[in-house]
């Protein structure tokens, strides 16, 4: 499973980003998606969520109002829109996928965000004046 994240970058606090998290067809179709970040000194923090197999979603409340997550078939990737970005929004964002488990398989009412598998490498975002 390979996974690439891309679309990081410097933006004002109130500003807006789009980050996408690239991966094949199959693999968007058959794991759940999950972006999570890690800022300086800190660990890491799961951010969202996304199914397809249910379509389910789920947002840390941190970000819950703010970013939207959601799947674009033509560039097959999972993007995160980030809206009203904060200082301490700032941090490498990740995304990864997990094997399905148990008897939610792939949703993401399953609360163990962080039993991810695979994990792709990072995209800096930095909110600063």
């Amino acid at each position: 499973v390979q996974l690439q994240a891309s679309g990081g970058g410097l933006v004002q606090p109130g500003g807006s980003l789009r980050l996408s998290c690239f991966a094949s067809r199959w693999t968007l179709d058959y794991y759940r998606i999950g972006w999570f970040r890690q800022a300086p000194g800190k660990e890491r923090e799961w951010v969202s969520c996304f199914s397809s197999s249910d379509g389910s979603t789920a947002y840390a409340d941190s970000v819950k109002g703010r970013f939207t997550i959601s799947r674009d078939n033509a560039k097959s990737t999972v993007d995160l829109q980030m809206n009203s970005l904060r200082p301490e929004d700032t941090a490498v964002y990740y995304c990864a996928a997990d094997d399905p488990k148990g008897h939610l398989g792939s949703s993401c009412q399953r609360k163990d965000y962080y039993a991810m598998d695979y994990w792709g490498k990072g995209t800096q975002v930095t909110v600063s004046s």
